[in-house]
This record gives structure tokens, sequence and C-alpha cells, in this order.
């Protein structure tokens, strides 16, 4: 079942990502937010790899390819904190465009990097395993790792996503976020390990559609 809504995933995210292109090609300017389309392309290859790693099969091929992942994971991952500041700049609220605090979101973005290529990437033990029909490669230290980079990254957009309903009265950005934290939090009575990259999509797409709100209404 889960290589069905993985590949599904993924199909998904190619689709958004073309969204995402187009509406980088109708702006006028540069924006910050563009790093929202870097973070799909992780995800595309995240889910894609995922969703063909029984045809490829066990093997060090295999096994690089999920190295990547969780690579792309650490890297990339992070610069929501940048959609996220962008996002709040539009607001209108005069502190969010300040020196200080555009330099603070950067070395955010540094410093969660940093903490999960230390604490995570470069410890990582991978083993294979099928599970639900796909053959992936985890990390055997998974259950004992405190996700800190997960977390900082949900509360701030949590904030963000309060703040732009406040304000703009635009509630999908809350709604995704919270369909994001509580599916990652509680867990689900259904037999398969991609519901949280559902949630991730979902996520992502009332990002997207918070993105295009905002280029609408500049």
């Amino acid at each position: 079942m889960d290589i069905f809504i993985y590949t599904f995933i993924t199909i998904s995210y190619v689709g958004i990502l073309c969204w995402g292109f187009f509406l980088v090609k109708k702006s006028t300017s540069f924006s910050i937010s563009n790093v929202l389309l870097i973070v799909i392309a992780a995800l595309i290859y995240d889910n894609a790899i995922v969703a063909i790693g029984g045809f490829i099969g066990e093997g060090k091929i295999l096994k690089g390819l999920n190295y990547a992942r969780y690579w792309l994971h650490a890297i990339f991952t992070p610069l929501l904190v940048l959609f996220a500041w962008n996002v709040a700049v539009k607001t209108g609220i005069k502190w969010f465009p300040k020196r200080w605090v555009r330099i603070g979101a950067y070395i955010l973005v540094v410093i969660l990097i940093f903490l999960e290529v230390t604490t995570v990437v470069s410890k990582l033990e991978l083993i294979s395993k099928w599970k639900y029909g796909v053959l992936i490669y985890e990390n055997v230290h998974e259950s004992s790792i405190f996700p800190l980079m997960v977390i900082v990254v949900s509360l701030l957009l949590l904030v963000v996503s309060i703040i732009i309903w406040r304000k703009l009265k635009w509630r999908w950005f809350f709604i995704g976020t919270i369909i994001m934290i509580i599916g990652s939090i509680i867990p689900m009575p259904i037999k398969s390990e991609a519901l949280t990259n559902g949630f991730e999509l979902i996520l992502i797409i009332t990002l997207m559609s918070t993105w295009r709100f905002q280029e609408s209404n500049a």
C-alpha cells in the first residue's frame, strides 16, 4: 500500500514544484520565499527514493541514496525558517523587516543545520527494512533521537501562521501547520509509514497557497 502513497506524494510534489516555478515566473522581483522550491525538490527526492527502493534492491546504491535523504533533510528543511520570516515580513508588522530579525533568521537556519548534521547525520547507521511494501534504509538510532530541528521549525511556522491568520485573515497556513503537528505527534491506527509524509504534503500545499495569496495581494 505504501508504495502507491509514496508514488502519489512524489507526483504531487512534482506538480507543486511546477506551480512554484509558475509563481516565480509571474513575480516581478526575487523573493526569499523561493527557498520553498528547494525544500519541495528535496521532498521529491525523499519520497521517490522510498517509492522505488524495492525496485533498486538492497545494496550500496540504495544505501547511498538513502544517506542523501538524511543530508537533504538536514540542509534544506531549516530553509523553511526563511520562508516563514519572509511571509511574516509581508504582514506589515514593522519589526519583521528589521535588519536584526533578518540576520537572526539566517543565523537560526545555520544553527539548525549544524545541529542536525552533528547530532543525526554524522552518526548515521543505516539498516535495510521492508515496511508495508517499501524497502528503505533507516537509522538504527531513530527512536533515541530528539527531533529538535523539526520541533523548532514547526513551532516557528505555527507562530507565523497565527500572525498571518490574525493580520490577513488567511487561515490555511495555520490549518496546514496544525495538521502536520498533530499528525506527527498522535499515532494513527493505520498500518502505514507514509502518513507523516502525507501530512507534510498538506503543509507544503498550504505554504504554497499562502505564497500565492500574498503574491496576488502584493
